[in-house]
C-alpha cells in the first residue's frame, strides 16, 4: 500500500470514530548493517531508517481516557490516563509506556484518542515497537506542545521498552527511527551517543529483506540472558582489568586472559569484541565505496551471531547460506535481536528480481513456508505528517 494511500485510510477510520484529528505522525522502522547487540554493550552500531513506518493520528479529549485503535489488528483499547496499568493485549502496552514515561517527566498528557496503521512488518525484526514508541512520543509531543528534544524522546521510548515492556534494549532502535536520514547510515556510539551519518549511495545496489516468517517475541526469548552473559563476562574481565569500562572496549587479548575458551560467556564476549571492531572497519569500507569487502562483514557478523551468541535459528541460516552461494548477493545477515524475522541482503539491482524469485522457491522447498520479500530503501526519520 503507497504511503498516501495508507494516510487516506489512516484519516479515514480516525474521522469515522472520533472526528478530525490534531496531527498524524509517522516512524520508521529500522534495518542495521553492522553491530548487532553491541548497543546494550554500549558499543557501536550501523543502523538506517527505512520507508516503512508506523503513522498514528491523534486527538485530544475532554476527559482522562486513552481510546486506542489498532487497524492492522482490528483491535481497541480503552483505559485512563490516571490509571495506567498493563494490558492483556500487547499492542497497547508500547503506547501505555511512553504515557508512564511523559508521567515520570512531570508532563501529563490529556486524555486522548489515536489510531495505529503501518506498513511496517510486526516480528520482522525492523524494530516496529520502537517505531510504535517513537510515534507515541511524537504524537503525544505534538498534541500537548511539550517541545521534547529528539534525543530525550529517543531515550524515553527506550525507557518505555526497558521498563513497562521488560526487554533491557539498547537505544539503537529509537536512535534510527527518529534521527533517520534518507541514503545515509548512521554509525552510532552507544557509550556516549556521539553519531555521524555514512553515505549509502550505491545505485546499482538494491537492499531486500527476506521474511523467515518466524516471529520473534524478544522480551519473551533469551534476548535478556544474553545481556545477562555479557555482563557476567564484563565482570570476570574487569576482574583483571578494572579501568575496561564495558564490554565493547575490551580488547580480545583481554577477553582471552579473563574467561575461559570453551565457555558461553566466553564466546558471547567474543562476538561482542569482534563485532565491535568488525564495524569500524566496515565503516571505512563505506567510506571507500568499497561495497564489497563491506557485505563480507555482513556475512562475518551473521556467523558471530550464529556461532558465538546463538540468536540466529535454521531458516535465517539458510538463507544467509544461499545468499553467499549467490554471486547476486554481496552481502547477508541476520537482523534485529534474533531467533526470528528477517535478513538483510545487499543485492546487484538488475539481479534483485531473479534472486528472490529463486530463493522463494528454494525457501519453499526447504520448510513448506512462502517466503515474503521487502525492496526498503534508507528513509527520514519521525516526523510530523499533517496538523
Amino acid at each position: 500500500m503507497l504511503p498516501n494511500t495508507l494516510l487516506s485510510r489512516l484519516l479515514g477510520i480516525y474521522t469515522a470514530q472520533f472526528g478530525e484529528p490534531a496531527c498524524v505522525v509517522k516512524a520508521p522502522g529500522r534495518i542495521n548493517f553492522l553491530g548487532e547487540h553491541t548497543d546494550y554493550n554500549l558499543g557501536y552500531v550501523m543502523p538506517a531508517a527505512i520507508d516503512k513506518a508506523i503513522y498514528i493520528a491523534i486527538g485530544s479529549r475532554a476527559d482522562n481516557r486513552i481510546e486506542l485503535l489498532s487497524a492492522d489488528f482490528n483491535d481497541t483499547y480503552s483505559g485512563r490516563i490516571d490509571e495506567l496499568t498493563h494490558s492483556e493485549k500487547s499492542w497497547p502496552n508500547y503506547l501505555l509506556g511512553v504515557v508512564q514515561q511523559l508521567q515520570q517527566h512531570q508532563l501529563y498528557p490529556s486524555g486522548f484518542n489515536a489510531v495505529i496503521l503501518s506498513d511496517l512488518p510486526v516480528g520482522a525484526g525492523l524494530s516496529s515497537s520502537a517505531a510504535l514508541e517513537c510515534a507515541g512520543l511524537l504524537a503525544l509531543d505534538q498534541l500537548c506542545n511539550f517541545h521534547l528534544p529528539t534525543l530525550t524522546m529517543v531515550t524515553m521510548a527506550q525507557a518505555a521498552e526497558n521498563s513497562f515492556i521488560g526487554l533491557q534494549c539498547g537505544i539503537m532502535d529509537p536512535f534510527a527511527s527518529m534521527f533517520g536520514k534518507n541514503n545515509e547510515l548512521i554509525k552510532l556510539n552507544c557509550s556516549n551517543l556521539d553519531y555521524t551519518y555514512l553515505p549509502f549511495h550505491f545505485p546499482d545496489v538494491e537492499m531486500v529483506l527476506l521474511d523467515t516468517g518466524v516471529k520473534h517475541s524478544l522480551a519473551g526469548s533469551e534476548y535478556n540472558l544474553r545481556r545477562e552473559e555479557c555482563l557476567a563476562g564484563l565482570e570476570k574481565i574487569q576482574q583483571k582489568f578494572p579501568l575496561v569500562p564495558f564490554l565493547s572496549a575490551a580488547t580480545m587479548e583481554q577477553v582471552n586472559l579473563s574467561i575461559p575458551a570453551d565457555t558461553i560467556i566466553y564466546r558471547r564476549c567474543a562476538y561482542v569484541v569482534q563485532e565491535n571492531s568488525r564495524l569500524l572497519a566496515a565503516a571505512e569500507n563505506l567510506k571507500n565505496q568499497d561495497i564489497i569487502s563491506f557485505g563480507q562483514k555482513m556475512y562475518a557478523t551473521h556467523a558471530g551471531l550464529r556461532d558465538l551468541y546463538a540468536v540466529s535459528c535454521p531458516e535465517a541460516d539458510f538463507l544467509v547460506k544461499e545468499a553467499q552461494l549467490s554471486n547476486q548477493v554481496m552481502g547477508a545477515r541476520m537482523m534485529g535481536g534474533g531467533f526470528g524475522g528477517c535478513t538483510l541482503n545487499l543485492i546487484s539491482a538488475v539481479e534483485v528480481a531473479s534472486f528472490i524469485e529463486s530463493i522463494t522457491q528454494q525457501y519453499q522447498h526447504q520448510f513448506n513456508r512462502n517466503l515474503v520479500s521487502y525492496r526498503v530503501k534508507l528513509s527520514a526519520g519521525a516526523s510530523v505528517i499533517t496538523e
